[in-house]
């Protein structure tokens, strides 16, 4: 074995350490998974993926017939509505953007809907805004509302309320969503679901040498620099938007995982311990407090 064939035992120790992560992803009780824009769009016509939004009824009706609690936080009202008035370009302004998602938001809902029926599961649909949770009354009561449907047997379908969201009270992508969710409801793990096969060096789609990154153990200025903020032409957010939901996730306690949703089975394969995407290592920190997360822009949309 020549030198630059060697592992180190940092290395080994870093191979091991992800292994048994992912290992113990079969034992996680509660379970938020985030499917982007991206991965419910066809980005060639704009319209939705209907064969991958099947999939993903069946994948996660499976996780809750295993016993386990299951929130679907799902991004597309917005470009459900752009589909549906032909619209091409993502509006900028406040006032169409919320038309689009008035208009798609009932039909995304309604094509859940009709999925999850298929399996005979129950979904509840869940708006919030960023105001909700700043509040400790309606954080308190959208907490509550949340574990009561879980112990109902029902899986949220979460989304942001784009019809009423304005700057200052919006969460601005649903990675954050996503992992405010996950820290609320005390979760255990955080699956992002998106156009991209994990969190790499650089943006993979720019850089044939970049490589993926299995397993990031803490979020420092290096992890931070390798990511890139990206706008697609459905969605919002981008690898930046996703490290600061890691941020949230880890803190919190949950492990969270970047990995592709171009097939929605892959859900399965990571729960059993295989190794695709990258996981961010929860380390909880004592003094998480979700409200600074809310209040720091630092953490939001980054």
């Amino acid at each position: 074995m020549s030198k630059t064939d060697m592992i180190t035992s940092e290395e080994q120790r870093l191979i091991e350490e992800n292994d048994r992560l992912r290992k113990g992803f079969k034992e996680k009780k509660r379970i938020v998974v985030k499917i982007g824009s991206s991965s419910v769009i066809h980005p060639e016509t704009g319209g939705m993926d209907f064969v991958k939004l099947e999939k993903l009824a069946r994948y996660l009706t499976d996780l809750h017939n295993q016993g386990k609690d299951v929130i679907l936080v799902s991004s597309g009202a917005v470009g459900m509505g752009m589909q549906t008035m032909g619209i091409l370009k993502r509006p900028y302004s406040i006032a169409k953007k919320q038309a689009c998602a008035a208009i798609g938001q009932g039909q995304l809902i309604g094509v859940y809907e009709r999925f999850f029926r298929e399996y005979n599961q129950n979904i509840a649909q869940v708006l919030l805004n960023k105001d909700v949770m700043i509040s400790d009354e309606r954080r308190t009561n959208a907490k509550n509302t949340f574990i009561e449907l879980l112990d109902m047997g029902v899986i949220p379908v979460v989304n942001e309320n784009d019809t009423v969201s304005t700057e200052g009270i919006e969460f601005g992508d649903n990675d954050t969503l996503a992992a405010i969710v996950c820290a609320l409801v005390k979760g255990d793990l955080l699956i992002i679901l998106t156009d991209i096969d994990g969190f790499y060096t650089d943006d993979p789609k720019k850089d044939p040498q970049a490589k993926i990154i299995p397993m990031v153990e803490a979020i420092d200025e290096g992890i931070e620099g390798m990511a890139k903020g990206v706008t697609s032409r459905f969605g919002t957010g981008g690898m930046a938007a996703k490290v600061a939901a890691a941020n949230i996730c880890n803190d919190s306690g949950a492990d969270m995982l970047i990995v592709s949703g171009k097939r929605a089975e892959i859900i399965h394969k990571v729960m059993e311990g295989q190794n695709f995407g990258t996981v961010f290592k929860a380390h909880k920190r004592a003094d998480f407090d979700l409200i600074s997360y809310l209040t720091n822009k630092s953490y939001i949309g980054r």
